[in-house]
């Protein structure tokens, strides 16, 4: 597999004709006592609080691999990287039938706690640009394994949807010398139409511009730009942000049988940019965040509107129907 970059759009496409990975059947791999044991990069024991353990392994079927250098070249006007990165899947909890949204605080804490030790930890790779957490749930999602599980990839580009974050956040700040994520949460608290929860620390919401029915952003109250160094500090309270993730997926099960949920972090600082420049001034204008996208079973409309979205349920009455549903 390689990595080519479209020239008109900026994206980065992973193309190959590798086979398409299935899942064994049988025994989970990932539950105690499994055929073929996965290899376990990292562990977080129990807690105190009952919390773990939690692990992080490699990937069966790495889309991206440790090994080798991306050595970026050109085909005539086109740009080709090697799938050099990392891949890994966090297995939340030991147990094969809960999820996160069913999991107690003290565990959902454990695998934020781990999600964030392995992004840091890739991030001392410099040939890494960019590092996430994700989970698709659901088949329309296309999730993997039956076993509850996130995944991290670390990749040698910053994904488009991110570049697009960090162009608007940096030239935001260069005009206003604020964050343009701080501004956006500070108008949404005065008018909390938009609000479907609020704590000490953190806000769930549906965004203005929701690009589907029922998107919601979790994000801290307070600026914090890298979401490891946020979780890994005394000041993070993970008790209430584990609450609120908890919360958050509660409704969108209630509303939706599939989701994606994938993290906004800072870039790897440590991979400094000359020519993009995003890093001068990123810890003061990014605001790292959830993104939690269900998957609803209505009919799409023509592809021509797929570039500008089209959700029919605004924001308002999304916000309204999610703080409504009961979670515990």
């Amino acid at each position: 597999m390689e990595l080519r970059k479209d020239p008109i759009t900026r994206s980065w496409v992973i193309v190959g004709d590798e086979p398409e990975h299935h899942a064994p059947e049988g025994r989970c791999s990932f539950c105690p006592g499994g055929p073929k044991p996965p290899q376990v990069i990292s562990t977080l024991g129990p807690n105190e609080h009952g919390g773990g353990p939690v692990m992080s392994v490699v990937h069966p079927s790495p889309l991206y691999r440790v090994e080798g250098e991306p050595h970026r070249r050109s085909e005539g006007i086109y740009d080709v990287m090697n799938t050099v990165g990392a891949h890994e899947v966090l297995v939340q909890g030991i147990r094969h039938d809960i999820e996160l949204w069913q999991s107690s605080d003290a565990e959902i804490s454990q695998f934020l706690l781990l999600a964030a030790q392995r992004i840091q930890d890739l991030k001392r790779d410099l040939r890494f640009k960019y590092v996430t957490l994700f989970k698709n749930h659901g088949i329309s999602a296309g999730q993997e394994f039956d076993h509850p599980v996130s995944q991290i990839t670390a990749t040698t580009f910053v994904p488009r949807r991110v570049l697009y974050e960090l162009r608007a956040a940096r030239d935001f700040y260069a005009d206003k010398e604020r964050c343009v994520f701080c501004d956006t949460l500070n108008q949404e608290m005065r008018a909390p139409d938009r609000i479907v929860e609020t704590g000490a620390d953190y806000v769930s919401l549906c965004p203005f511009a929701s690009r589907i029915p029922y998107e919601i952003w979790l994000m801290p109250r307070r600026h914090e730009a890298s979401f490891e160094r946020s979780v890994l500090s005394k000041s993070g309270n993970l008790t209430e942000l584990s609450a609120m993730l908890r919360h958050t997926l509660q409704r969108v099960t209630a509303i939706a049988e599939a989701f994606h949920m994938v993290l906004h972090t800072v870039p790897n600082t440590y991979q400094k940019s000359n020519i993009l420049q995003y890093w001068k001034t990123v810890d003061e204008d990014y605001h790292w965040h959830f993104e939690i996208l269900p998957i609803l079973g209505t009919r799409a409309k023509p592809y021509f509107l797929k570039e500008v979205y089209y959700t029919n349920i605004s924001s308002e009455a999304a916000a309204d129907r999610l703080r409504k549903l009961t979670v515990r």
